[in-house]
């Protein structure tokens, strides 16, 4: 199958023109009419993701994140990124990445998240006013979404803050959840935004959450809730591991005769000490 194909699927239920303008979504390496013939799904191209792409044949390495966001001066092996370009272009191992188009997709990343957490009657966190989900094409039929950032919405019924966030944490396998104080002892309605998701921390207190649920939180976003609501860190990785199950879903549905693989070597660069 040639990868413009593959590539159509993805972009028509995440259109590159919702990618942030800092971003690098999108056909890293290859080129679109270079036929492949399995496709591997990775949060991020590493070298032992790389392993595991020649040792299962897989010629295509789809991410979250792009393995390129700043322009490469040199090839000469200095680090990772250097090192898994050089190599996936030796070996004919092409390299697309679906990162913030994926994360502002209706039914998207943070969909994914909060539907796993059984928060339901599901709505845009921030809506993104200058796209337009008519480029979603048939995938739009019947969602009524918005384009945007997070998710907010309820819980079947209120649960005890403290359960709820041990329940996330056992269902996400988080090693570790920062959270600020307990200022809501039950949550009913929660937020959630996939990544770094610090700069919604306001919209989530308007919509009226209880808790918001995100990752890469620094010193002082644990203070901005202002006691109106709760604010937990599950980490990045650990957000965004939910990325290989949609596009597997995305691919599956519409590629039925071409063999996708979810990583096993797709794993947390962050190491804890509990």
């Amino acid at each position: 199958m040639l990868i413009r194909e593959i590539a159509a699927v993805i972009e028509a239920f995440a259109p590159l023109a919702w990618q942030e303008d800092y971003d690098n979504a999108g056909l890293i390496v290859g080129r679109p009419e270079d036929e492949v013939h399995a496709a591997l799904l990775a949060v991020d191209v590493t070298e032992e993701v790389l392993d595991e792409a020649e040792a299962e044949g897989c010629d295509l390495v789809i991410t979250h994140h792009p393995i390129v966001f700043r322009a490469l001066k040199r090839f000469n092996s200095a680090d990772y990124v250097q090192r898994c370009v050089e190599r996936a272009i030796r070996r004919g191992i092409a390299l697309y990445a679906c990162h913030t188009n994926l994360d502002s997709a209706p039914h998207g990343m943070s969909w994914q998240l909060a539907e796993s957490l059984e928060i339901g009657e599901l709505c845009v966190l921030q809506p993104a006013e200058r796209l337009q989900l008519a480029a979603c094409g048939s995938w739009a039929d019947g969602i009524g979404a918005e384009v945007g950032f997070g998710v907010v919405g309820n819980l079947p019924e209120p649960v005890a803050t403290m359960d709820f966030m041990r329940r996330m944490q056992r269902l996400l396998e988080v090693r570790c959840v920062r959270y600020s104080d307990l200022v809501r002892p039950e949550v009913r309605r929660v937020a959630v935004c996939t990544g770094a998701g610090a700069s919604l921390i306001g919209d989530a207190r308007r919509a009226g959450a209880d808790l918001y649920v995100t990752a890469d939180l620094k010193y002082n976003d644990f203070m901005t809730p202002d006691k109106a609501l709760v604010v937990a860190d599950i980490g990045h990785f650990e957000s965004e591991y939910c990325a290989i199950r949609l596009l597997f879903a995305v691919l599956s549905k519409k590629l039925l005769n071409f063999a996708i693989r979810k990583s096993e070597c797709s794993r947390n660069p962050v190491n804890y000490l509990v």
